[in-house]
């Protein structure tokens, strides 16, 4: 397994364990994250580790064009029910991702490590936030990087009914308008899969993340 020091690189992400493990160790600066997502690997950790790079194969992805929208979906979508924003609230939101409960999950791989650098991160307009509000109040969200024409979905969360879902679906909508192309999933859920994601070869992803990020 490659062990990566404060000032090395990642190894190619050939070299991954069948699991998708990459590397370990190095530090989330915001440059390192950077390197790290512009090459389709991202950290994925719990409180008593070091810390994990992953590049999984195949990797679990969206293509917006694809998005599939669910009958019961349609009219939380258009009645009114939540308000969508952008980036109004992202500490909030990341604070509500690390604190929610995960079915089959002891905790939550949202370390205060990574909290921290996932807001500084947004503070240099990196990462970002999709809100749903209601009555005033957070009631879903998902956060994630947005780096040329690919957004990488990181975590979401919700506290009313299909909340995370209408945040979810009206990001990927307003992604659209600003021709991007790629969302990037990471691993398999069957929530995500509903919605239009699917598999694609790691070498198929890695090609995509070449075209669309600058």
């Amino acid at each position: 397994m490659h062990i990566i020091t404060s000032d090395s690189s990642f190894p190619s992400p050939e070299s991954a364990t069948d699991d998708g493990l990459l590397a370990i160790g190095g530090d989330l600066t915001t440059e390192r994250l950077l390197l790290a997502y512009k090459n389709g690997i991202f950290p994925w950790f719990n409180d008593d580790e070091p810390i994990l790079w992953w590049c999984p194969d195949p990797r679990f992805i969206l293509i917006p064009s694809e998005l599939k929208i669910s009958k019961s979906m349609r009219p939380v979508l258009n009645n009114g029910t939540f308000k969508f924003r952008v980036n109004t609230a992202f500490e909030e939101v990341i604070n509500n991702c690390k604190n929610a409960n995960r079915k089959d999950q002891p905790g939550t791989w949202i370390t205060d490590e990574v909290r921290e650098a996932f807001i500084n991160l947004h503070k240099c307009g990196y990462a970002v936030s999709a809100e749903a509000w209601k009555n005033g109040e957070l009631a879903g969200g998902v956060y994630g990087v947005l780096l040329g024409k690919v957004f990488f979905e990181e975590s979401m969360f919700s506290k009313q009914p299909n909340a995370s879902k209408f945040a979810f679906i009206s990001y990927i909508k307003y992604l659209q308008k600003q021709q991007v192309q790629l969302i990037d999933c990471q691993v398999y859920t069957s929530h995500l899969q509903t919605l239009g994601a699917r598999m694609i070869e790691r070498e198929n992803f890695l090609q995509l993340l070449t075209t669309l990020i600058s």
